[in-house]
């Protein structure tokens, strides 16, 4: 190492660790909101009169400003014109602000009784402005997620990246895992499905305070890049917006993106409806259903940063991904048959289909570095989550809300005195079967690729 690139702030272990925790707080609280409606299905159609049909499409929402509005595409370039400091603020923000129109939406009566129709579809109010808010929230947290990325990458090139966004994940994915299994109790404990809510608008307010202090610390960075005269190496050069075509002319981002899309279809759209898969095929008492899919972002916690240790040190970032991707197929199989349906299988499953979600997102999103140059980052993580947002959070459960409500409705059973409808989970898990088995065939591409343009995907991430 040269005398030049010790002064650099991130080659100070304490320093780059410290402001990893900092962003990952953030992005803590967000995720917690992102699921926190998941196990309140139930709930939410006992208080408030919402079937599966509404509920899937504002579990879409998330995704609308996001998809078709490109708010996600401009966030990225954004981040790439005015840097990370900038951008992050602006995104925690816009998460507090969705987050208090949403509990609003959910709490308040002046909105019962009244219908809205928007374009072809007709919804009680409440469900079209909770949709809205959680809309405005998905704009916030996708934007602080790629910012996230970007800010780790700047602050880890050359030392642990692998393992340091594996670290950020295991931490935002606690906020999933409190969520599935805090929100049914915390509601159930007011007697008001919005109360989890509302303590989400803390956590995020806690949340935009971390990354304020976060920015104060990158500042230091770019004084200490500049006294060591890093900052052309480090900045490469200014995002040019001819840079889109170079990212969306690349096949190997393409193979990353598809694969993305796919694999997370497969996970995020199931954990939304899991918490009533459970109650439905496994007999699990409502009270602790959220608990079993729960399992799977506790699991990850452990096994994402060691499976980017692994990568850091060892590589075989592709196959890494393929063997996640046979693990999802492998899960979902199992889910859509019948006779599998003691609880204790549902268990077993759910850690092993966490093993999976922590093997391919901990070597796909260490890869993109690898395959994008530093100053088409945000942008080219933009893109991928907008096609994330575009089919896995948006597309997908509305399409399985739809499905089940159309095709796997069985009958109906007492919950609280309330009569709820039940349903036949089988075809759904087939479609997410389906999903994974689409996303290995992009895994297997991307090793191919990779072998093509030696874009070092299976080489360690540390340079020794």
């Amino acid at each position: 190492m040269t005398a030049a690139a010790s002064q650099l702030l991130s080659d100070s272990k304490a320093a780059r660790w410290t402001s990893l925790l900092l962003v990952s707080l953030t992005m803590f609280a967000g995720y917690y909101l992102a699921d926190v409606m998941a196990p309140l299905q139930g709930m939410l159609e006992k208080q408030l009169g919402w079937n599966s049909t509404a509920f899937g499409w504002y579990t879409g929402a998330y995704g609308w400003f996001n998809v078709f509005f490109f708010f996600l595409i401009f966030g990225g370039i954004l981040l790439d014109k005015i840097g990370i400091r900038f951008s992050g603020l602006m995104a925690a923000v816009v998460m507090l602000a969705g987050t208090g129109i949403k509990y609003w939406a959910i709490s308040t009566h002046a909105l019962d009784g009244q219908n809205w129709t928007i374009l072809f579809w007709t919804f009680p109010a409440q469900v079209w402005m909770a949709a809205i808010g959680y809309a405005i929230f998905g704009v916030g947290v996708e934007v602080a997620g790629i910012t996230t990325s970007k800010a780790i990458i700047k602050w880890f090139r050359g030392h642990e990246l692998a393992l340091a966004m594996g670290l950020q994940l295991a931490i935002a994915r606690l906020g999933t895992a409190l969520a599935l299994s805090t929100s049914l109790p915390l509601a159930k404990w007011a007697n008001d499905v919005s109360r989890p809510i509302l303590f989400c608008l803390i956590m995020l307010c806690i949340g935009l305070l971390s990354f304020f202090v976060f920015t104060l610390r990158d500042k230091k960075l770019d004084a200490s890049r500049a006294s060591a005269a890093q900052d052309s190496a480090a900045s490469d050069e200014e995002f040019r917006i001819k840079d889109l075509v170079d990212i969306i002319m690349n096949r190997g981002w393409w193979y990353v993106t598809i694969l993305c899309a796919l694999f997370y279809s497969a996970v995020f759209p199931f954990l939304k409806y899991a918490t009533y898969f459970m109650v439905n095929k496994f007999n699990v008492a409502e009270s602790w259903a959220g608990a079993i899919p729960g399992l799977l972002p506790f699991g990850t916690i452990l096994l994402t940063p060691f499976f980017g240790n692994l990568y850091d040190r060892k590589g075989k970032g592709a196959t890494i991904m393929i063997l996640g991707s046979l693990l999802i197929i492998a899960v979902h199989l199992l889910f859509a048959v019948p006779l599998l349906n003691h609880w204790g299988i549902a268990i077993f499953l759910m850690i092993v289909l966490g093993i999976g979600f922590s093997l391919v997102p901990s070597a796909m999103w260490p890869s993109i570095p690898k395959i994008i140059p530093e100053r088409q980052l945000g942008t080219a993580f933009a893109l991928i989550f907008w096609m994330q947002n575009a089919w896995a959070l948006m597309f997908v459960p509305a399409l399985i809300g739809w499905v089940l409500d159309k095709y796997c409705v069985t009958g109906s059973q007492i919950l609280d005195g309330q009569a709820v409808t039940t349903y036949d989970y089988t075809l759904p898990m087939i479609i997410f079967m389906i999903f994974g088995v689409t996303s290995l065939v992009f895994a297997f591409l991307l090793k191919r690729e990779d072998r093509k343009k030696g874009y070092g995907l299976q080489l360690p991430n540390i340079k020794h």
